[in-house]
């Protein structure tokens, strides 16, 4: 007992003639992780659908400081469910607030029906709904995107790659998932886009009805490119994956085609050979933000039942440069149009109704403002 206490004293003084000669220095407390839980609902597309879904499971990701090779806290903090079929909606909505999550967040108009019917019956559960503006519940979080604004820049990138590729009479496609006022943002802004750099262009669309049937695509995709449309881009999550295919088939055989990419950078989807892929450009939204935004929101406990609008402004939308046959110049170019966009130089419409009274705009498009 005595000599603990010997040890003792010797300690505390070589302790305190450490402190005298050098303050220690302090040490910093570790950051706490999130313990916020989420569920995200998708539908039949899943997480793999490399484009919507993807991009907002990639928010998730990133903000328990996850990566898609490491999602060490899934089935801890976060998980994910998918509805085959609509139906599943509500009561994969009911099951995920029967189990309490901090936040609940669902992908896309079509979800938007259900969650107003659950919604009401949850007052005490958070949820985010994204592309959506029209849910009126006092715990519901919506977030929409500028689509319009990030898809007239790959159409200005397409029709100046087409340009500089002296194509005569070049004609582009569009290819829609689900006729709705979102994927007519996408529609109408690309051929604003389009049209600002070659008014004479002629465009062409179609819409599949469906977003996880890629053959459907990929035939329409041939249809266009042997009929000699140069570029198609794709708003219609896994369906637009049959787009990709098809022009990585032609290109590899040498024909001057292309796929423009949707929500995620899908250059990698379009590599055929080292180096060389199949995808132009790709229109960035950026879903990941709207998931990240929300977390934090009931992280930091500031979540309102808002409706958060991301623009070119916010970086909510965008375009892909990544592919070096795009050319500096002309990402160069599509940049200069973005600031000009972000200064309110160039509004871009958003709505059919306002983008046919535009003079040279296409009047037999399939795009529709109301679902």
């Amino acid at each position: 007992m005595k000599k603990a206490f010997i040890i003792g004293i010797s300690v505390a003084v070589a302790l305190a003639t450490l402190g005298c000669a050098k303050k220690a220095a302090p040490v910093a407390p570790a950051a706490a992780a999130p313990t916020t839980t989420v569920r995200l609902l998708t539908d039949a597309t899943g997480i793999d659908d490399k484009s919507f879904n993807a991009a907002a499971w990639r928010g998730i990701l990133d903000f328990y400081g996850d990566s898609w090779e490491n999602q060490a806290n899934k089935g801890k903090l976060y998980d994910v469910v998918t509805a085959q079929t609509q139906d599943l909606y509500v009561p994969n909505l009911k099951q995920a607030s029967d189990e309490k999550y901090d936040l609940v967040i669902v992908t896309g108009f079509t979800w938007s029906d259900a969650l107003g019917e659950v919604a009401p019956q949850y007052a005490n559960q958070k949820y985010m709904i994204v592309d959506v503006d029209w849910v009126s519940a006092p715990n519901v979080m919506q977030v929409t995107f500028s689509e319009h604004e990030g898809s007239y820049l790959v159409g200005v990138a397409a029709a100046l790659k087409a340009k500089a590729d002296g194509i005569a009479k070049p004609k582009f496609g569009f290819i829609g998932g689900i006729p709705g006022p979102v994927i007519t943002k996408f529609e109408v802004g690309y051929v604003q886009g389009i049209k600002s750099v070659l008014p004479d262009a002629e465009v062409v669309d179609y819409y599949a009805n469906d977003w996880g049937k890629p053959e459907l695509a990929k035939a329409q995709a041939k249809n266009w490119f042997d009929s000699g449309v140069y570029a198609i881009f794709s708003a219609a999550g896994g369906t637009g994956n049959g787009t990709i295919a098809q022009a990585k088939e032609y290109r590899s055989q040498g024909k001057n085609v292309w796929a423009i990419g949707v929500d995620s950078d899908q250059y990698e989807d379009g590599v055929y050979v080292e180096g060389k892929s199949a995808v132009l450009t790709s229109m960035l939204k950026r879903v990941e933000t709207a998931s990240k935004v929300a977390l934090d929101s009931v992280k930091n406990g500031t979540f309102k039942a808002e409706v958060v609008v991301l623009d070119t402004k916010s970086e909510g939308v965008g375009f892909s440069a990544k592919n070096a046959e795009l050319g500096a110049d002309i990402a160069s170019q599509v940049d200069a149009v973005k600031a000009k966009i972000i200064s309110g130089e160039t509004k871009v419409a958003a709505t059919h109704a306002a983008a046919k009274a535009l003079p040279g705009f296409p009047q037999n498009l399939q795009a529709k403002d109301a679902q």
